[in-house]
């Protein structure tokens, strides 16, 4: 048998079996070493391709697909130094709990280590931020082979899944020629084999024994908080929210949660924490006996330090599987169960809670967003910006929002809504590489996405914006040009006159609307709030992308949010309570 007929059956077979096991989307990078699988995900019917020709995009973008769609995404590229344009996303994608599978092609054995050129180590190169690594054999077609294949192919889809999910690497060494032959009889395997690998998965619960335990530790405290920080599970609300009531306690909401949004009872949703927790006195106010969080650490560092500073606060952290985050040192329960399935056995236990504890909060929220709707609407500042763009929101949209200042505007005047919205980010690491791709991956699970960005965020990744050009992607910007790094404004740094505008501020003085264009886009530049929300309830009703450019001053903003806050903190700090 020759050469190209055994490669051929070998590859076929494995992506057959990954087809067989749920992957629907392969973003592929072209070269030349990944022919034999890059020709043979296409040539499957039941896969769809995205061909991303930069793989530090194309990693991004895969990413978020799978991040939007919860379902592993496999991604291929060559050998060489286009691997290692993967690592940012994979970082990200083990960081933040999102399945990938990626496919490496590689040199054959014999031309590692000896000068051949796209030969580079690929051995284990993502270290620990793979679930896990396996070297394919070199392809063959006997029985055993063609088994094994298909056993590396589920297995890798399974590791990706199966726990807390993350990404896993297949290298494949492929020996020329690279071309497949797709005439070759019964390629697929069918004939062979048709039944599939398959893994039977169950939900952990709480034992009633370890129920018990946590329930005795509750005994007697009045005062308890439900935090939910960022996480993607949307049926998690209704069952949080129940807790919430049968309890008499209030809910943190933390602006990845899915909590702030939806047609659930927000009754007792605190989202404005962020603002009023920036106080040392109002934070001496709010003692809690218990804390329990369910999702990862949330984005505001006001709750963060209300956290440390409390001493002797029982405190939860409950995920569906084993895991530690934990960034404080603080002495935490761990609960590793279902978060919903745990909501629903401690709401069968009543607790008699300190009904002024729930009032207290409440109020200092409702002061809070008092405070963050007032909008001057012939001026525009980065605050009421965001503001405007989830009043533009559509019913059942994805915001997708870089980091830095932007998912802070978010976590500020992102108010309760009925709006059913996803609100998504790339909190794994937090870096402002890739976010423009990711969002692009997002929309092309067929739900339009609206991107928040800074200026910085946004050149970091604007060749992120061709596959949005290239597949016709519904992807709406609003792009927060402050010129430079904005989030420093607020830091210590902002001090440091000598060295500030070089090292932090980092001005692009950078024309968008030409980048824009490049790539087909719409581009509207607005100078108002007024002028801001018609640009975007027309970007909103529009195909393909559309960029609405918003100018400020990083100085004046900065001003602006600590004029916000210290109304906040006086008003409640002059209530009588």
């Amino acid at each position: 048998m020759s050469h190209t007929e055994r490669l051929t059956r070998y590859v076929a077979e494995f992506v057959d079996e990954m087809a067989a096991n749920g992957i629907e989307n392969v973003v592929i990078s072209p070269g030349s070493r990944s022919t034999p699988l890059a020709m043979t995900f296409v040539e499957h019917e039941q896969l769809k391709e995205w061909i991303v020709i930069d793989e530090r995009s194309a990693a991004f973008f895969a990413l978020g697909l799978a991040k939007k769609t919860k379902k592993p995404v496999a991604l291929l590229c060559s050998s060489g130094t286009a691997t290692a344009n993967y690592f940012p996303a994979i970082v990200e994608a083990k960081q933040s709990r999102v399945p990938l599978i990626v496919l490496t092609a590689d040199r054959p054995h014999e031309l590692r280590d000896v000068g051949a050129p796209q030969a580079i180590d690929q051995i284990k190169m993502y270290g620990n931020y793979v679930k896990w690594f396996h070297e394919m054999a070199l392809p063959e077609d006997s029985e055993m082979m063609l088994d094994y294949v298909r056993s590396k192919a589920a297995q890798a889809i399974d590791m990706a899944t199966e726990g807390n999910p993350g990404p896993v690497q297949l290298n494949f060494p492929f020996r020329e020629p690279l071309v497949p032959d797709f005439t070759i009889d019964d390629m697929w395997g069918k004939k062979r084999n048709p039944d599939k690998y398959g893994f039977s998965k169950g939900e952990k619960v709480l034992a009633p024994y370890e129920l018990q335990r946590v329930l005795e530790k509750l005994a007697g405290k009045k005062n308890g908080l439900i935090v939910c920080g960022p996480q993607t599970d949307i049926k998690l609300a209704s069952a949080i929210f129940a807790l919430a009531k049968a309890w008499g306690i209030p809910v943190l909401a933390d602006p990845l949660s899915q909590l702030r949004s939806g047609k659930h009872d927000k009754t007792y949703i605190i989202e404005t924490y962020d603002a009023f927790l920036r106080d040392q006195a109002i934070r001496d106010m709010l003692d809690a006996d218990f804390i329990i969080r369910f999702g990862a650490m949330p984005v505001s560092k006001p709750y963060l330090f209300y956290l440390k500073e409390q001493k002797n606060t029982l405190h939860f952290v409950v995920e569906a599987e084993e895991g530690y985050r934990e960034p404080t040192g603080k002495r935490t329960h761990f609960i590793s169960a279902d978060p919903a399935t745990f909501c629903e056995q401690l709401a069968r236990t009543e607790m008699q809670m300190d009904v002024s504890w729930l009032r207290k909060w409440v109020t200092m929220n409702e002061i809070a967003e008092k405070h963050l709707q007032q909008h001057n609407k012939d001026e525009i500042t980065e605050g009421s910006a965001v503001y405007s763009l989830v009043e533009s929101l559509l019913h059942d949209s994805t915001l997708f929002t870089g980091n830095s200042m932007a998912v802070r505007d978010v976590d500020s005047f992102l108010l309760q809504t009925d709006k059913q919205m996803e609100v998504l980010a790339n909190r794994g690491a937090n870096g402002i590489d890739g976010v423009v791709s990711t969002a692009a991956g997002a929309a092309a699970s067929g739900n339009p996405v609206t991107l928040l960005i800074g200026d910085l965020s946004f050149f970091h990744d604007m060749n992120g914006l061709l596959a949005v050009k290239h597949y016709q992607l519904n992807v709406t910007v609003l792009l927060i040009n402050n010129n430079g790094g904005g989030i420093f404004s607020f830091l210590p740094q902002a001090s440091e006159g000598k060295y500030f505008e070089a090292l932090f501020g980092t001005p692009l003085n950078i024309d968008f609307k030409h980048a824009v264009k490049l790539y087909g886009g719409d581009y509207c530049l607005v100078e108002n709030e007024t002028a801001l929300q018609e640009a975007l309830a027309k970007a909103q009703q529009q195909t393909g992308l559309s960029v609405v450019e918003v100018r400020t001053d990083r100085t004046q903003n900065a001003a602006w949010h600590q004029k916000i806050w210290d109304a906040i903190n006086q008003e409640i700090k002059a209530h009588r309570w």
